[in-house]
């Protein structure tokens, strides 16, 4: 099999211009177009046979194909119909993608049904499979792609991705820095992320107007094994962040207050050594854990999520 076409400047634009087609800025469609950077997401990855690997955004099929090269199986994603024509036949000699027009997501909260069906059948074929998300992922859709990963059931061992670099320093944030919020706690409590690479504008094309960066995240088993219940964990992060500045007994007394008087609001975060004036983007993650844990706790294992919610 003749290698993969290389995904250059020259090569996309005499494409786009053959066919008369623009990238579409709205659907956040810049290019990598440095091949070392590409052969770097990949090589991160370390993809091998037991791997199904899920792109985000096949393009025009340049990253797909370096994939195919090693892997068990690759589900590449394009909403783009002009891109998934031409990500049609840059894969049309491998045997082992499934290319799918459509949107990754069924809303923020949850993968389009169809792409979930895809990673099902493909690893069910051995046992010894696992996924991994290796993409340039588009902006607008990583967090909610890379969250919903994190939050699922689906056995992934590795995430190799291309975002925007403020996003990258949201998801390694440590607490009383500027980009520690929701993101950081709810990935750094069950998984460990890494900034492998700060890549300029000048590797896309066209070029976006900020940096960007390739990430690694990989699952933490010990990390997670702290949650008993990720779902309560990931609506109680998401609320107390949505006030991250304001003071926690006022946000929580709020959050659950058909559920909790302001007394026992108190005793609780006196339980993990917090005091009035704590703030939620001063916790550490493990405070946070065992927060999450107590207020589950004095609400009763019955109570659902929907009901704190009202």
């Amino acid at each position: 099999m003749q290698p993969p076409e290389r995904q250059t400047r020259t090569h996309l634009m005499q494409l786009f211009r053959r066919h008369g087609f623009h990238p579409r800025t709205n659907l956040g469609q810049n290019f990598l177009i440095d091949l070392n950077i590409i052969e770097f997401v990949v090589r991160s990855a370390e993809i091998t046979r037991d791997d199904v690997v899920l792109e985000i955004g096949a393009g025009t099929g340049g990253m797909t194909t370096f994939m195919a090269q090693d892997a068990g199986h690759v589900i590449s994603v394009e909403l783009d119909r002009n891109m998934y024509q031409f990500a049609s036949e840059a894969i049309a000699p491998y045997q082992n993608v499934t290319l799918i027009n459509a949107d990754a997501l069924k809303n923020k909260n949850n993968f389009n049904p169809l792409v979930l069906e895809e990673i099902d059948r493909q690893l069910a074929v051995d046992p010894k499979r696992r996924l991994k998300l290796v993409a340039n992922l588009p902006y607008s859709v990583a967090t909610p792609v890379m969250s919903n990963l994190v939050a699922s059931d689906i056995p992934w061992s590795r995430m190799v991705v291309t975002i925007q670099y403020e996003v990258g320093l949201r998801m390694q944030a440590q607490p009383g820095e500027e980009h520690f919020g929701a993101l950081s706690v709810w990935l750094q409590s069950q998984c460990q992320v890494e900034i492998l690479k700060k890549l300029g504008p000048t590797v896309f094309w066209p070029r976006p107007k900020v940096d960007s960066a390739v990430v690694q995240i990989i699952p933490d088993e010990e990390r997670k094994q702290r949650l008993t219940d990720r779902a309560f964990f990931h609506d109680y992060i998401r609320r107390v962040f949505n006030y991250r500045r304001k003071l926690l007994r006022s946000v929580l007394c709020g959050m659950y207050s058909k559920q909790l008087e302001k007394p026992e609001v108190d005793v609780l975060l006196a339980s993990v050594n917090l005091g009035e004036s704590a703030r939620a983007e001063e916790l550490d993650i493990t405070t946070h854990i065992e927060l999450a844990k107590k207020i589950q706790s004095a609400l009763g294992e019955n109570h659902s999520l929907n009901e704190q919610a009202n």
